[in-house]
């Protein structure tokens, strides 16, 4: 499994922007709430925020910096998936957001505007869980070792192949 691509993520986003903005011209007045919920952009903050603690409390514990003990192996793939899935999924609401929001600032409804501050608020949110799961992806990497640099590669001795 190799790190997430942010091109990937780019796509996503994009695709989502692009289904929210025809969603929302279509639906916006006939089904939406009067007031868009601000459930989502907590929901998406608070992801956020737990990801970017995991991601400074994994990296300690990899580097195994005083007072925290050795990471669970296990834990750390979990951690991985959880940040590529997170990735991915906070890039698709960053679109959606992002859709939203470029529709309801070419709308000049008075719904559409009083509308905006949950939009910005959720496109922030998701755009913030994408760094944090980047960020938890990231930290759950194995550092180099100083002896990694003397091995070639697939030779896990360190030897040199040389007789």
């Amino acid at each position: 499994m190799g790190p997430t691509r942010i091109s990937t993520l780019v796509v996503a986003g994009l695709a989502a922007a692009a289904v929210a903005w025809l969603l929302i011209s279509f639906l916006y007045y006939d089904y939406l709430p009067d007031d868009l919920p601000w459930l989502p952009v907590v929901t998406l903050a608070a992801l956020a925020v737990l990801e970017g603690y995991a991601a400074v409390n994994t990296r300690a514990r990899i580097e195994r910096r005083p007072g925290r003990e050795p990471v669970n192996p296990l834990l750390v793939a979990r951690f991985v998936v959880l940040a590529k899935a997170s990735a991915l999924a906070g890039a698709i609401f960053a679109g959606f957001y992002a859709g939203l929001t470029g529709w309801l600032f070419v709308e000049s409804t008075e719904a559409a505007v009083n509308d905006r501050n949950v939009a910005v608020g959720g496109l922030l949110a998701a755009l913030a869980l994408v760094a944090a799961a980047l960020w938890l992806e990231r930290s759950c990497r194995v550092p180099e070792q100083e002896d990694d640099e003397d091995r070639e590669p697939g030779d896990r001795e360190g030897r040199t192949g040389r007789r």
